[in-house]
């Protein structure tokens, strides 16, 4: 069991800010931190490093088998040598699963025991503080489309991770949950911001309630931290689309903070933190919840890119890499260079915070990207704050997810007329369509189901996996 002390998490609701002040939205502080693993505590006060890695190409197969476990072995054993070596006080670990290692359990858990067993020895030797986050994939639309979200094979594989997380020594449970990506995937591609509204303020949230009903349940059982989940597969998405200009930026800022309400729902149901660092709506569940995030921005490049590099780092409780492949580069290996690069930003942000600077680093951090690129802007702490306070004004995921898109496209319209956000000439007419988009958008979300279930009814997606008749 991952922890001796069992702790109950149950369902609450947000009503209001947990941080209302930007003097108290920094990182490496939150109103709730979490303590777990090996003495590790995030949000206490230092900003901890987490590190992601993964396999090079190779076929997840049986023969392949013990050539996989030893490219874990090799990487975890590596990366806690090198923690040793750099002096580091403390050490997050995430394993991502992958597909073939949730759709076979047994694999994926021998490989988080692994990595747990080696961050055991580490801090038995050393008396580095370390943890492991497990985070299985979500494999349940792997049979195609229409995806079955709450029932079958794929959900039982994932079930059975959720419920022996406990057993191989893992600290934290993370998802990336897909409920509703579905519907979200072809809304983003054409540019349908109803339908994104849809995926994101209706579909999305119930099988949120759903899935982190199991989540929760299996972590009170085995004594594990349920974590929280990403809107990785539609912020995210949306991100790269636009980076590939077949978005506009301002339409990919506006899906970003609409992923709030969707995410929100995990800490609804008793996740308490850190966030998943490639969910960069991770501010706003710290300013509402109060919850330790994990961010990536820079640190994550071997992993994608994105315009939010610096200001990402700038309210986070956990400094992550993403993910990197277990290559060989010029000094060492891919793993052990990128837990070198999150052991330095995290000493430079301990040292801005030891001298009473931990305001100014994070506003440097925010100032450097805000005005680039509207997807920067609205991860400012001081409009992540005010944007906030107009979400959790609402009371079900639908009306925060309608207030959440016509409070960022007001902002956005505002930054641009004051001279603080670049937005382009040909974009700015987007803004326009979004709000008329979202003012024409029924005020009863029973009245708007009934709608899109006619509008959707060629679309690969069965009402029924969302609790809808």
């Amino acid at each position: 069991m991952a922890n001796t002390l069992l702790k109950k998490y149950e369902e609450r609701s947000f009503t209001m800010l947990a941080i209302s002040g930007l003097d108290d939205f920094v990182f490496g502080k939150a109103p709730y931190p979490v303590s777990a693993g090996r003495g590790l505590v995030i949000g206490g006060g230092e900003v901890v490093p987490e590190l992601n890695f993964t396999l090079p190409p190779i076929d997840i197969i049986d023969a392949n088998w013990p050539e996989v476990r030893d490219q874990y072995v090799e990487m975890i054993g590596a990366v806690c040598e090198r923690a040793v070596s750099i002096g580091t006080p403390s050490l997050l670990v995430e394993f991502e699963t992958l597909p073939p290692m949730t759709i076979r359990p047994a694999w994926g858990l021998e490989i988080a025991k692994i990595l747990s067993e080696a961050l055991h020895k580490t801090n038995d030797k050393y008396g580095i503080k370390t943890a492991l986050r497990l985070t299985p994939n979500d494999s349940r639309d792997h049979i195609g489309r229409p995806p079955i979200m709450r029932s079958g094979i794929y959900l039982e594989g994932m079930v059975e991770f959720f419920r022996k997380a406990g057993t191989v020594g893992a600290d934290f449970l993370s998802i990336e949950s897909t409920g509703g990506k579905e519907i979200c995937d072809t809304a983003l591609m054409n540019g349908d911001l109803r339908t994104l509204l849809f995926a994101l303020g209706v579909l999305a949230p119930r099988d949120m309630r759903f899935l982190w009903g199991e989540i929760v349940a299996a972590c009170n059982e085995n004594g594990v931290v349920p974590a929280g989940d990403s809107a990785c597969g539609y912020a995210n998405t949306a991100m790269v689309l636009a980076e590939q200009k077949l978005l506009p930026r301002v339409f990919a800022a506006v899906v970003r903070v609409a992923s709030v309400p969707r995410s929100l729902v995990a800490y609804e149901m008793g996740a308490v933190g850190p966030s998943k660092d490639c969910a960069y709506e991770g501010p706003y569940m710290k300013a509402i919840a109060g919850v330790p995030i994990s961010m990536e921005g820079r640190s994550a490049a071997c992993a994608h890119l994105s315009p939010v590099g610096n200001i990402s780092q700038a309210v986070c409780d956990c400094w992550s890499n993403e993910s990197v492949q277990n290559v060989r580069l010029l000094s060492a290996s891919a793993p052990v260079v990128s837990l070198e690069q999150l052991v330095y930003d995290c000493r430079l942000m301990r040292a801005a915070a030891n001298s009473g600077g931990a305001g100014t680093l994070r506003d440097w951090l925010a100032d450097s990207d805000a005005s680039l690129d509207p997807q920067a802007h609205v991860l400012r702490p001081d409009v992540v704050l005010k944007l906030s306070a107009e979400i959790v004004a609402e009371k079900t995921p639908y009306l925060r997810t309608r207030r959440a898109v016509l409070a960022t496209v007001q902002e956005l319209r505002r930054a641009k007329s004051a001279g603080e956000v670049s937005i382009e000439t040909r974009e700015a007419a987007w803004l326009d369509k979004l709000e008329r988009t979202v003012n024409e958008l029924p005020e009863a979300e029973d009245e708007f189901v009934a709608e899109m279930k006619v509008e959707l009814k060629d679309e690969p997606w069965l009402p029924s996996e969302y609790g809808l008749s």
